[in-house]
C-alpha cells in the first residue's frame, strides 16, 4: 500500500519539523523520538525543546509528488495519502505559528495530495487551523504567496486524533468531530484498552445494527447512523518495550466498524499475537483449562481483557481469566485478524 514510506494506512510520510512532548500512555515507548533522524539531529523530546525544522530539499519532496499525480492515479486508481507526521506532531504547542503557515501553504500548493493530518492535541487543533488561515491570507495580501487558499475544510485535508484507550475517546473523538474536515479518522496504535467508540450516534432505537439491516433503512438518520467516524485505524505496539493488545480489543473495534458501515484498517498486532488465528482461538488461560501447561508453556505473555499483563500466569489475579499471548516480533505476528487483511480505507 505504500510507495514511501513502511506505513501500510499511507503513500508517503511527511516530516515539516522534528521533535514533541509526551502527552499520552501511547507516547511512553515513543518510537519517534528512539528514530535515527531525531537522534542524528540530536533533537530532544519535551515542553520548552525547540523544535528542529526539516531541511527545504524535504519541503520540496510533496511538490515533486504532487506533480506525478496522474502517474500514481494510472498505477492505482487513487490518490495520494501524505501523513503528517509521523516524528513530530502539527499542532504542538512548541512549534512557530509560522512553521504552520508554511506547512498549510505547501497543502494548499498540493492539490493532488490527500494529507492525513494526525495529532495526539485534538483539541488545538481548531484554535490553530484557524490562525493559519489568517496567516495564508495576511501573507497573500502582502504579495508574499502565490498560493489562493479555498474555504475551510479543504477538500484535500483528512483530519486525525491519536486515540489509545476509552479515556481519550471519550474525550477527544468529540472534539475531533468539531473541527470540519473532509474525513475524520482515528488512529489507534497502540491500543491499550478496549473502546466503544460510539460510532452510531442516533437515538431512533427501532432498527437494528447495522443501521439499515434487513433492507429496512432509519427514518432518522438514513441508514447512516448518525456516524460519528470515517476511519478506524487499530494496531498493536512494537518495539523492544510493547505492550500486548488483547484480541477481542481489536475484534470489537472491527465489529463496531462493521455494524456502523465504517471502513477498518488492521495495521498490526506488534510484537505479540495470539496463539491461534481466528473467532475458534482460545480465549481463557487459567489451571483446569485444557492443555493449560503446554499452552501457558509457549506464551511471552498473559493479558486480562482488563488490559492486567503478566508474564507468569502465578502473577495472574484470582478468578481472572487471561489470554496466552506468543512474541514473534511485528514481522512474524504479521497483520490478520481472523485470517484475512483489514485494509479498507475511505473513498
Amino acid at each position: 500500500m505504500s510507495a514511501n514510506s513502511k506505513i501500510e494506512w499511507t503513500d508517503h510520510t511527511f516530516n515539516p519539523w522534528i521533535g514533541c512532548t509526551k502527552v499520552s500512555p501511547a507516547c511512553d515507548h515513543c518510537y519517534a523520538e528512539r528514530s535515527t533522524p531525531s537522534r542524528t539531529l540530536g533533537v530532544a523530546w519535551g515542553a520548552g525543546q525547540p523544535r528542529r525544522r526539516t531541511t527545504p530539499a524535504n519541503w520540496a519532496l510533496p511538490l515533486r509528488w504532487n506533480v506525478h499525480a496522474d502517474t500514481f492515479m494510472a498505477m492505482h486508481g487513487r490518490r495520494q495519502r501524505v501523513f503528517c507526521a509521523s516524528l513530530a506532531d502539527v499542532f504542538d504547542n512548541e512549534v512557530p505559528d509560522a512553521w504552520r503557515a508554511d506547512l498549510f501553504t505547501l497543502i494548499a500548493a498540493t492539490p493532488n495530495l490527500d494529507w492525513l493530518l494526525l495529532t495526539k492535541r485534538i483539541g488545538n487543533a481548531h484554535r490553530m487551523i484557524d490562525l493559519t488561515m489568517d496567516a495564508i491570507d495576511r501573507a497573500q495580501a502582502a504579495g508574499k504567496t502565490t498560493v489562493v487558499r479555498g474555504p475551510w475544510p479543504w477538500p484535500n485535508v483528512w483530519l486525525g486524533a491519536t486515540i489509545c484507550n476509552q479515556e481519550e475517546a471519550d474525550r477527544d473523538i468529540a472534539k475531533l468531530k468539531r473541527v470540519p474536515a473532509r474525513v475524520h479518522f482515528v488512529s489507534m496504535e497502540p491500543l491499550l484498552s478496549a473502546v466503544d467508540l460510539g460510532l452510531c450516534d442516533c437515538d431512533h432505537g427501532s432498527i437494528p445494527a447495522p443501521h439499515n439491516a434487513g433492507g429496512v433503512t432509519c427514518p432518522k438518520c438514513n441508514g447512516t447512523g448518525g456516524r460519528m467516524l470515517d476511519w478506524v485505524i487499530v494496531g498493536g505496539e512494537s518495539g523492544p518495550e510493547a505492550r500486548p493488545m488483547h484480541p477481542d480489543w481489536a475484534r470489537g473495534l472491527r465489529d463496531q466498524c462493521q455494524a456502523a458501515g465504517v471502513p477498518f484498517l488492521f495495521k498490526q498486532w506488534g510484537e505479540f499475537c495470539e496463539q491461534d488465528d481466528g473467532v475458534g482461538a482460545t480465549l481463557l488461560c487459567q489451571e483446569g483449562d485444557p492443555d493449560y501447561h503446554s499452552e501457558a508453556a509457549k506464551c511471552a505473555a498473559f493479558i486480562s481483557h482488563a488490559g492486567h499483563v503478566v508474564s507468569s500466569m502465578d502473577d495472574s489475579e484470582p478468578g481472572v481469566r487471561y489470554r496466552g499471548m506468543l512474541r514473534p516480533g511485528k514481522k512474524a505476528a504479521g497483520r490478520q485478524l481472523d485470517g484475512r487483511t483489514w485494509d479498507e480505507v475511505p473513498t
